[in-house]
């Protein structure tokens, strides 16, 4: 892989980490990136580790447990607010990723990691994928 490609695909995930809300899909991840979707998916999965429709629903859960936290909202609402469009594929997804329902999720007490700072919260909360993620993590 050239550095030009590096280059377009660091700018796709920054775009993608930036603006997980909006709709985005990886057809139009890749026309930004001057490359066709079969060789984004590829060119970004050999370069990050994983495919861009999962670096993009990671970056959804990351902000949904954020947003479930709080415990203003509803779950229907978390789903639309980082820019999901299916609540049975993000309760999906969230449950593989975290390891428990967003309604388990959000009825949780959260209040114990509060002396904890930012960065390290984000390193400890951020989903794992392949079902390595403990119930309650």
């Amino acid at each position: 892989m050239n550095r030009d490609d590096l280059v377009r695909l660091r700018r796709a995930r920054d775009r993608m980490d930036r603006d997980f809300a909006q709709p985005l899909d990886v057809p139009a991840l890749a026309r930004e990136a001057l490359m066709s979707a079969g060789h984004f998916s590829r060119s970004f999965r050999a370069a990050f580790g994983e495919t861009p429709y999962s670096h993009l629903m990671t970056r959804r859960i990351e902000r949904a447990k954020a947003l479930l936290r709080r415990g203003d909202l509803s779950v229907t609402d978390v789903c639309f607010a980082v820019g999901c469009t299916s609540l049975g594929s993000f309760s999906s997804r969230f449950t593989e990723l975290v390891g428990e329902s967003p309604s388990a999720y959000r009825a949780r007490e959260h209040d114990t990691g509060s002396a904890i700072p930012a960065c390290v919260a984000k390193m400890m909360t951020r989903p794992v994928r392949g079902g390595q993620a403990p119930a309650g993590s």
